[in-house]
């Protein structure tokens, strides 16, 4: 398992459930490049998923809403980065 897939999958669940969570945001984050990814990413998503997702964190500790947004946003980038180096491994096995 690539790290923060287990996030990528949850939000995809609570996306098709129609939940707003943090995993279901970070994948309203990203997109375009996990769509890339293969990742199947709904079409309907939350705007602004950024603002939403910081505003959900600082409902719990707004003092530390700034630090855990970006520690969120640095599992979604190790998730996506994970998932391009096995891309790209699969890819250069098949030249």
């Amino acid at each position: 398992m690539k790290p923060g897939e287990e996030i990528i999958q949850q939000g995809l669940i609570d996306l098709a459930a129609g939940e707003e969570t943090i995993p279901a945001l970070l994948v309203a984050i990203g997109p375009p490049k996990l769509r890339r990814l293969g990742v199947p990413v709904p079409a309907n998503l939350p705007s602004t998923p950024e603002h939403r997702l910081y505003h959900k964190l600082a409902e719990t500790n707004s003092d530390a809403a700034h630090s855990k947004y970006n520690a969120w946003i640095r599992r979604l980038a190790s998730y996506e980065h994970a998932a391009e180096r096995e891309m790209s491994s699969r890819k250069s096995e098949h030249i």
